[in-house]
């Protein structure tokens, strides 16, 4: 592959804007006679002006060596053995050069399964290896601590001030040793403006399925990285674009598709824009509120189809119907628990808005998830309409209500159905139970 190499009088990078914590693990690493270099994306978001989100070493030292010089070094991974240099709350990784594949056993050689997919990588090379095994040109990059310059493989420079993101090697064979690359190929091409370039476009959509097979819980932390940067609506719609949206989403692509009236693809495109605009705006994004809002439809079609089978009342079902659809979700994204129950209670209490109205109101804001519940409610309010609009509007004018003006609204309120308020000087007469329905049945019993 080739090798270009910028001096420090031809490239705009400074160590002013290096982590301290970088340069110390950089001199260090060169003062005991090793190669370091920043690589990646510390050094392509410095070339494009951009604050890089972290720093990342590159080395001619193995694990063992760097644990050596460094008492703060612990050695993580098991696909690929990595050093991270503990400052504080401040990591930086460092990695030993990678090398070519071989096909002998034993620890330090890489193993594949039959799709292609590399389960251990533990294979150490020099750096124009390393560079090989790189996914991208514009990732391709290293600065060189010992005289401050720029190694470029694969026309990474090029391709960085050309705006072209390119796979190296054979794109077919990457993406088949790691998927998860065809979605680092859409969240880089939205995060820095470029365009994802024919030959390395190509497989995407044959090869979207493999997706299926990478770790849940790996998945989680690149749902993070695509939907929590302010780039969740370019990443959506280019992942839809190139069919790797469904992989990870299955239920949601399954309702999407099922659903005539498009309240699914709504709710989706409406999440996806709310949680751009709040990272825009520094506010706080929880993955509760996230999964909770896009996984609604499929929650209230899997409850449909339980109350349907099992002659459940559609209040019971949807309890029924939260274990499921997040059971579901898990199998290909893992959300921790700390975020699924707190999902399954804005679920919950979407079922009790309506049955809350009046001075029940008040209870109801108690709860720690009401606001996240509230904003949910809104957002289906916005799609469906109707009753539910009309719901919403109730609850819209309780909650901005200056707090002294909430009762009166409250005591105005009727039911939800907004019937007249109850004469409370009239006597309401008990009917023997015999003539109504038995105690607690029906929908309108409250859990």
């Amino acid at each position: 592959m080739s090798l270009s190499v910028t001096p420090r009088n031809a490239h705009t990078i400074s160590r002013k804007n290096i982590s301290e914590n970088a340069l110390k693990v950089l001199y260090r690493l060169n003062k005991a006679g090793y190669q370091a270099f920043l690589v990646g994306g510390g050094v392509r978001d410095l070339l494009l002006g951009m604050e890089p989100k972290d720093f990342d070493v590159v080395t001619d030292a193995t694990p063992e060596d760097i644990k050596k010089l460094f008492r703060n070094c612990r050695i993580v991974g098991r696909r690929f053995r990595l050093a991270h240099i503990v400052f504080g709350r401040d990591v930086i990784e460092v990695a030993t050069f990678r090398g070519h594949h071989g096909d002998e056993d034993g620890d330090k050689i890489s193993k594949a399964n039959a799709e292609g997919r590399l389960l251990r990588d533990n294979v150490y090379g020099g750096i124009d290896e390393d560079a090989e095994r790189r996914d991208f040109t514009v990732n391709a990059l290293y600065y060189d601590i010992s005289d401050y310059s720029i190694r470029s493989y694969g026309g990474g420079m090029e391709d960085l001030n050309e705006g072209v993101l390119r796979l190296i090697g054979d794109p077919d064979t990457r993406y088949r040793e790691d998927p998860v690359r065809m979605i680092r190929a859409v969240r880089f091409a939205t995060k820095l403006g470029m365009r994802i370039e024919d030959a390395t476009a190509a497989p995407i959509r044959k090869l979207a399925p493999l997706l299926k097979d990478i770790p849940a819980a790996r998945m989680y932390e690149e749902v993070l990285k695509l939907f929590f940067a302010g780039k969740a609506q370019a990443n959506y719609q280019m992942m839809q674009d190139y069919q790797l949206f469904a992989p990870i989403f299955p239920l949601i692509a399954e309702t999407m598709a099922d659903s005539p009236k498009g309240h699914c693809a709504r709710m989706t495109q409406l999440v996806m824009r709310g949680t751009d605009q709040r990272v825009i705006e520094d506010k706080p994004v929880t993955p509760s509120f996230f999964y909770a809002a896009l996984l609604w439809y499929p929650l209230k079609s899997r409850a449909e189809e339980i109350a349907h089978e099992s002659g459940l009342s559609l209040y019971d079902a949807y309890f029924a119907a939260m274990g499921d659809v997040l059971e579901r979700q898990c199998q290909t994204i893992a959300i921790p628990k700390r975020f699924s129950v707190p999902a399954r209670d804005i679920w919950q209490l979407q079922l009790r808005f309506e049955r809350s109205q009046g001075t029940r109101a008040f209870k109801l804001m108690e709860n720690p998830k009401f606001r996240a519940a509230y904003d949910l409610l809104l957002l289906r309010a916005e799609i469906e309409g109707g009753s539910l609009q009309k719901s919403a509007q109730w609850w819209q004018s309780f909650v901005e209500a200056p707090e002294e003006a909430r009762g009166d609204i409250a005591r105005g309120s009727g039911s939800s159905k907004n019937a007249a308020p109850r004469n409370r000087n009239r006597r309401v007469r008990r009917r023997p139970r015999s003539e109504g329905a038995p105690a607690g049945s029906g929908s309108g019993s409250e859990a």
